[in-house]
């Protein structure tokens, strides 16, 4: 039977304007709140890609568990004409498993997404799957996956699927500067910085700006690293930014190499406050928190 939302011709929302990636419990809640308009519309495709949805924010949570209930419930409701919901179940199965710290689980979940992906010409998801891949698997393997999603960015012509330059600009300058190519990890976060602007986004080119700024330093150039990192100091005083922990401890890192040391020693300590309010950090990095105390003092 039709749905009187199918009737009356209402649009279903867009679930996915709605994500605040740095606050997943609100977005959960939002989710939720659309439930009952997806249940009466009929939209089995729609229903299934927003309960994919509220498991990913369940994982950002370390909600685990309850992510994977949710995603139980997708899978049960899958089938063969469901193929967008399927690569978004196989896509965030994968991301769950990676959030709590198993791996080996996930691959196989992000290799069926790519698969799938590409078969149906879905674009965005299979730059996303190629995206994660290039994250979890292990070091050797990680810049062919990243690579192969940024190949497939630059030449669709889905706009949505673009939409992932700048976060695979920025992954894979990082993976270069891991591997200690300096000089291509700031030809990546070059070409970040020009999309950021492209696209007017504040937060990411200042982002973009602390990555150059940060492989400077990496390149011995740290009079322009210091520079940079300074003038994006005076940028963010005053506003909020989630980032300032990490501009106070390159500030330091720049000043301590100049053999500014004295100076260098009150951006050690507001570097160490900020950063050791990060979970993550105080979890995987306790030493580098550690560091940032002991040259503090």
């Amino acid at each position: 039977m039709e749905s009187e939302l199918e009737k009356k011709g209402e649009p279903l929302p867009d679930f996915d304007a709605l994500w605040d990636f740095q606050h997943p419990e609100q977005t959960e809640t939002k989710f939720q709140e659309l439930i009952p308009q997806a249940k009466e519309s009929g939209n089995m495709s729609y229903y299934a890609q927003l309960l994919t949805q509220i498991g990913r924010t369940r994982g950002l949570q370390g909600k685990y568990q309850d992510a994977h209930a949710m995603l139980d419930s997708v899978e049960a409701m899958l089938t063969d004409e469901l193929t967008v919901a399927k690569i978004r179940y196989l896509l965030e199965r994968g991301r769950v498993y990676n959030s709590s710290g198993e791996p080996d689980k996930c691959k196989p979940f992000f290799l069926e997404a790519w698969e799938l992906a590409l078969t149906k010409n879905e674009d965005y998801y299979a730059v996303d799957a190629a995206h994660m891949l290039g994250i979890v698997e292990p070091p050797e393997k990680q810049l062919e996956w990243s690579l192969k999603a940024l190949e497939l960015a630059e030449k669709t012509t889905d706009e949505r699927a673009q939409r992932w330059l700048g976060p695979l600009y920025n992954n894979i300058g990082w993976t270069y500067h891991d591997l200690k190519e300096y000089e291509k990890a700031l030809e990546l976060f070059k070409k970040g910085l020009a999309w950021r602007k492209e696209i007017d986004d504040a937060r990411g080119i200042r982002i973009q700006t602390w990555n150059i700024a940060r492989t400077y330093r990496s390149l011995g150039k740290v009079t322009e690293a210091l520079e940079m990192q300074r003038a994006l100091e005076k940028e963010i005083e005053g506003i909020e930014f989630d980032f300032e922990g990490y501009v106070f401890e390159e500030i330091a890192e720049c000043m301590l190499l100049l053999k500014k040391n004295e100076e260098a020693k009150p951006y050690f300590k507001r570097a160490h406050e900020v950063l050791s309010k990060d979970q993550w950090l105080a979890k995987n990095e306790p030493e580098r928190l550690e560091r940032l105390k002991d040259l503090s003092e």
